[in-house]
């Protein structure tokens, strides 16, 4: 083989220029791929967050509509244990009885009480309507008294 560089030259060393014009694009490229790489970042992230929120909004449209029928059947329920036919029953079973038409109203049964022991007394005695009638007030004031107490 044949050599065509003497071994003993020694060549020039080579100093390599700074090109200021390439660094500058270098930077630039630097700086618009990282942009570009955090807006796919950022989209992604907004990609994940928004399929968070739509399995989110399924699972509370799923518990919605459990609570809705929940609801639906503590109503139906709560129907079906106010029916008259039921309410009956349970106050028969529990020893009590149809009321009667003197318990509907306790101020009026003293009145008729009094109305009918003032006309005894009356028609007995010949006493004055006005008497009766301060009678009447005296026995209305102790049942109202009565009604008052505390049980």
């Amino acid at each position: 083989m044949v050599r065509r560089v003497p071994s003993r030259q020694r060549n020039a060393r080579i100093v390599r220029e700074s090109d200021r014009d390439a660094f500058i694009r270098l930077g630039l490229l630097l700086f618009c791929g990282l942009g570009l790489a955090s807006g796919f970042v950022y989209a992604g992230r907004q990609h994940f967050a928004a399929l968070k929120y739509g399995y989110d909004t399924e699972n509370l449209r799923r518990q919605h509509d459990q609570l809705i029928d929940e609801q639906r059947r503590y109503l139906l329920q709560r129907e079906q244990a106010s029916s008259p036919v039921r309410l009956e029953r349970a106050a028969k079973q529990l020893g009590m009885q149809p009321l009667m038409p003197a318990q509907i109203d306790p101020i009026r049964q003293v009145n008729n009480v009094s109305d009918s022991a003032r006309s005894l007394t009356s028609a007995q005695t010949g006493s004055s309507p006005s008497r009766a009638g301060k009678t009447e007030q005296r026995d209305t004031a102790k049942v109202q008294m009565k009604l008052k107490k505390p049980i």
